[in-house]
């Protein structure tokens, strides 16, 4: 069973008892449309909900597309009673994935203004069982995914520190363990990142700093090894990512996949047929 025949189960329960009673074999086309100017995502899933439930459908527009308030992105066609069997899951994908596309290339349009360079990331703030899905869509926006898992990256936190006793221990300990995993550590002051350079990680994670620290160990880190990524995260907003932007590689924000506003499409059936008619 896919993933969205397992989402249409949970949503479906014994069945659609209110359509069950009021739509018998109607046929039909039904349209989706974007309530509010967005960057499209979501689409690849709907289609596939509808697919799974027999019906057929006709693109307008696909994922990344930027959308206009009252324009149609869907047409799907087939049995009514399974048309609204789907609406809502099919919606409840674009809604979020669209919002969290639309708020991550706004975000990144504004931060590439004051570092070309610089990537806007994801983090593992996201939903358990929706984290693909919450991923597609900041890739969509433009943004990177950063890790999926525990298994993508050595990543050493504030916790990991407390019980190996130094940053140093930590990274020697991880270099031995691994040859091709990336190692980024956690840090929350200047020398702490430089203990973390010279300790030989790949990437240094300066979290909860306020811009002004992020330029220093920005350039102190730069200074020491040119080489060396450096990433900013904790409590960035899209009000105060862009003071971020010019002295780092990496803006990761929680922010994208646990407090992007759902973006508003909806659906309605354009065309009822009875059956003897088709």
């Amino acid at each position: 069973m896919s993933r969205m025949a397992d989402f249409l189960e949970e949503d479906t329960g014994f069945g659609d008892i209110t359509s069950d009673l009021l739509v018998h074999d109607e046929l039909g086309n039904a349209k989706i449309q974007a309530n509010e100017d967005c960057t499209l995502a979501g689409m690849e899933e709907a289609i596939e909900i509808f697919s799974i439930l027999g019906a057929s459908t006709f693109p307008m527009a696909r994922d990344g597309d930027t959308i206009s308030k009252g324009e149609h992105v869907l047409v799907v066609e087939g049995p009514l009673k399974k048309i609204l069997l789907g609406e809502r899951l099919a919606l409840n994908f674009l809604m979020r994935m669209s919002g969290i596309a639309t708020a991550t290339r706004q975000i990144n349009v504004a931060c590439k203004k004051a570092n070309k360079n610089v990537k806007v990331a994801a983090t593992r703030k996201t939903t358990p069982g929706f984290r693909y899905f919450e991923k597609k869509a900041v890739m969509i926006g433009g943004g990177d995914p950063h890790r999926y898992r525990l298994d993508d990256a050595i990543m050493i936190k504030d916790n990991h520190l407390k019980v190996v006793g130094s940053i140093t221990q930590a990274v020697s300990m991880a270099k031995k363990a691994s040859f091709f995993k990336k190692i980024e550590v956690e840090v929350e002051t200047v020398e702490q990142a430089l203990e973390a350079v010279k300790a030989g990680a790949d990437i240094i994670m300066l979290d909860n700093m306020t811009p002004e620290k992020v330029e220093l160990a920005y350039l102190a880190v730069k200074k020491l090894n040119e080489n060396v990524l450096v990433e900013v995260s904790g409590s960035i907003t899209p009000e105060n990512a862009t003071s971020y932007a010019a002295n780092t590689d990496i803006i990761s924000m929680g922010w994208l996949t646990h407090s992007a506003r759902a973006a508003h499409f909806s659906l309605d059936i354009t065309k009822i047929q009875a059956p003897e008619e088709s």
